[in-house]
């Protein structure tokens, strides 16, 4: 099985950089399948490079552009207005791949939206802050929350990281500090599961961020 980098949901491009994260949330898709939309996104190994992932994506662009999508490369540029990345782990543990990668992504496909969904424990992770690192590279950053309160983030989330809740706020708040746009995110509905969005909107908008309820559905997408 070889490495899927790039898939395609609803017309939309994605990025899987990894299959590490440092979250464990309940709702996790890969908890209950391999695959979204048949790409198998579990990595065989996690040693390669950003020109890997650049070559899997030209790939990509040119499929797009064979399937009649679009009739020539510049077009199929055209055709692409967001690229996120967002895969089965968590995306800044490769930051240095993400960055080289929407760096690429600026220069060859002007125009193009560059989206990051994030557990928001980068800096955390890094111990410093990253965010400045992205701005000029991700034009927006989706940022899970997952709850109004770090005890229920924790049941939710389960994190492997220290006092992942308040890193989660911090991130959020960096974020937005940066001017990069940004949208704090919560699940709800996923078994029943209740949670206060009202809350959730509150510190959001006081952290600086927009609010986005996902509503859990069973396959994921």
């Amino acid at each position: 099985m070889a490495n899927i980098f790039v898939y395609e949901l609803d017309g939309k491009t994605y990025i899987n950089l990894t299959n590490a994260c440092t979250n464990d949330c309940i709702f996790c898709l890969r908890n209950d399948k391999d695959d979204v939309c048949g790409a198998n996104l579990w990595l065989e190994t996690e040693n390669f490079t950003a020109a890997d992932v650049i070559a899997q994506l030209e790939t990509h662009m040119s499929s797009r552009a064979c399937s009649g999508i679009s009739q020539t490369l510049k077009k199929v540029q055209g055709d692409m207005k967001e690229i996120t990345f967002c895969g089965y782990g968590e995306p800044t543990l490769r930051l240095d791949i993400l960055k080289e990668v929407a760096a690429y992504i600026k220069e060859n496909f002007p125009g193009t939206k560059v989206r990051l969904n994030t557990n928001g424990h980068a800096n955390a992770i890094r111990q410093r802050d990253i965010v400045p690192e992205l701005a000029g590279l991700v034009d927006e950053i989706s940022v899970s929350l997952n709850a109004p309160d770090e005890h229920q983030y924790n049941e939710i989330s389960r994190p492997k990281i220290k006092n992942a809740y308040k890193e989660v706020l911090d991130f959020i708040a960096c974020c937005a500090h940066n001017k990069i746009k940004t949208t704090a995110t919560v699940v709800q509905g996923f078994k029943g599961m209740q949670i206060d969005t009202a809350a959730c909107e509150k510190i959001a908008n006081e952290l600086g961020a927009q609010f986005r309820v996902r509503e859990w559905i069973e396959n994921g997408y």
